[in-house]
């Protein structure tokens, strides 16, 4: 007999899981809903304690523990403390927190983490449509809604800033995922991070993490509590997607860069490499902008990969000086931080003996496309071209944490006659590519000078996985368009290009 121990998320209480249990007990299962300590000095370690307590009353030998939203975070403690005593975690619309991560960093709602950044006081619940701050509200009725309104407690703010702590019992737990497409990414954009992210997703392939899908909003167990139980056995019984990474896993770490990258020397100046090339004079530079998140500790970090490193080389070969930087985009809420260290950069950049300051480019990959909004929204006259390899340009599902100034379609609206390169996968993650689409169509109403270098059969991160005569078309024609962009005329001050033709260069 399964036992099903279910810990909601912030604000609620055993009463959330009401519709669920009942349904699960009616399949033959023991449920335990649990309400956890609300008191003002409770903290994330409170209610871990709490939880490998009930497990250590709980005589039942098959123990499924069900985290929703923050919930998953004390889940998450008690599965590695009381690893013998559960039989699997299952997460539900939750994000996946690591060993340091307080539940915070998974907080949408920018004004509540500006908040506890310095208030310890309770959080007081939402109420009405306000609850839409802290998820979509997809498929909950107004019944739902005065549910929660009623019955929601003050959050204690330490539940939310206190680090998750994981000793390696966890390790030995199999998981499962219940996806809320209405309220975050599917499995599609899992198995995308799993491939192309940090190497930490890389734990998410292979037998021991299963995922399923559910059309709904963030609280499942309010607008969908069949479907929602129906799916909580089935994870129970180990059912679910799993995910493999196959053979085409991109490697950045040791394949060389697909185009002839002549051995430049460089300087290191803090986060900043500088390839200059080998004659005298001022130069046009490219900063080159490694996406993300990526992890902390990754050892090579981005600018010391071959792929970084050989993209700034092969500009120093034809005249222009390469730049790398390391920005410390390490979650999603590290935009901020990953600017300033790009800011940072360029003024370096544009300081240095070989660099011509009035000529500068950036070229921003992957998820670090986030970081484009600030140029577009005010570019300055030394900025010469902005160019974008598959790029994410708007918060694709799952990332509404990161701040909203970094939303470069909304800022399109003050880029002027600033040139933009666009590099665009014709096999991209479609939560990415949807991105790509919102930005090209608001630069069409905006009248934004886009260039759009297409590789139709490329997919994200194409050099590394696609190493064909068509990708290195692509990169060559992306090389092309930045250098005539960065060496042309200066941008006349005050106008705004024509609109796009739709030229496409292919």
């Amino acid at each position: 007999m399964t036992t099903f121990v279910l810990v909601g998320g912030a604000f609620t209480g055993g009463w959330v899981w009401d519709g669920v249990a009942e349904r699960l007990r009616e399949a033959g299962a023991v449920v335990l809903p649990v309400t956890l300590n609300g008191g003002p000095e409770a903290g994330l370690g409170t209610h871990v304690e709490e939880l490998t307590a009930l497990l250590d009353r709980t005589d039942e030998p098959d123990v499924v523990l069900v985290g929703h939203d923050y919930g998953i975070h004390p889940a998450l403690g008690a599965a590695d403390r009381r690893a013998d005593r559960v039989s699997r975690v299952v997460y539900v619309a939750a994000g996946l927190p690591s060993d340091g991560d307080p539940a915070l960093l998974l907080v949408r709602d920018e004004e509540v983490r500006a908040r506890l950044g310095h208030d310890t006081s309770p959080l007081p619940p939402p109420r009405g449509r306000a609850w839409a701050r802290w998820g979509s509200l997809d498929g909950l009725t107004a019944e739902d809604l005065a549910l929660l309104d009623r019955l929601a407690v003050p959050q204690p703010a330490r539940t939310l800033t206190e680090p998750l702590r994981l000793g390696g019992g966890l390790d030995r737990v199999p998981a499962a995922a219940v996806m809320c497409t209405g309220d975050g990414p599917g499995v599609d954009v899992v198995e995308m991070l799993v491939r192309t992210g940090p190497p930490r997703f890389r734990k998410l392939a292979g037998p021991g993490y299963a995922f399923l899908e559910l059309a709904a909003g963030h609280w499942p167990m309010l607008s969908h509590p069949a479907e929602l139980a129906d799916l909580l056995l089935r994870a129970a019984s180990g059912e679910g997607r799993r995910i493999t990474l196959g053979e085409d896993l991109p490697s950045y770490e040791q394949q060389e860069f697909l185009l002839p990258t002549p051995e430049v020397p460089y300087e290191r100046h803090g986060r900043l490499d500088v390839y200059p090339p080998d004659t005298e004079g001022r130069w046009p530079a490219v900063l080159l902008v490694h996406g993300g998140p990526v992890d902390a500790d990754r050892v090579p970090t981005p600018r010391d990969t071959p792929f970084y490193r050989g993209y700034a080389r092969h500009l120093a070969g034809l005249g222009v000086v390469g730049a790398t930087v390391d920005h410390r985009l390490y979650a999603l809420t590290d935009y901020a931080r990953a600017a300033d260290d790009v800011t940072e950069a360029l003024e370096r950049l544009r300081a240095h003996p070989a660099v011509d300051p009035d000529r500068i480019a950036l070229w921003i990959f992957s998820g670090g496309g986030l970081l484009a909004a600030h140029w577009l929204a005010s570019p300055p006259a030394w900025l010469r071209c902005l160019a974008l390899s598959y790029p994410v340009l708007a918060a694709p599902p799952g990332w509404e944490t990161v701040e909203s100034r970094f939303r470069p379609v909304d800022a399109l609206a003050g880029a002027g006659p600033l040139p933009v390169v666009l590099v665009r996968a014709g096999r991209e993650h479609p939560a990415f590519a949807a991105t790509v689409e919102a930005f090209l169509a608001a630069a069409g109403k905006h009248g934004s000078d886009v260039e759009i270098v297409d590789v139709p059969e490329g997919r994200h991160g194409f050099e590394a996985l696609d190493r064909t005569d068509a990708s290195r078309d692509a990169v060559g024609r992306a090389v092309r368009a930045v250098l005539h962009r960065v060496n042309g005329a200066a941008r006349p001050a005050g106008t705004v290009a024509p609109p796009p033709d739709g030229t496409t260069t292919s």
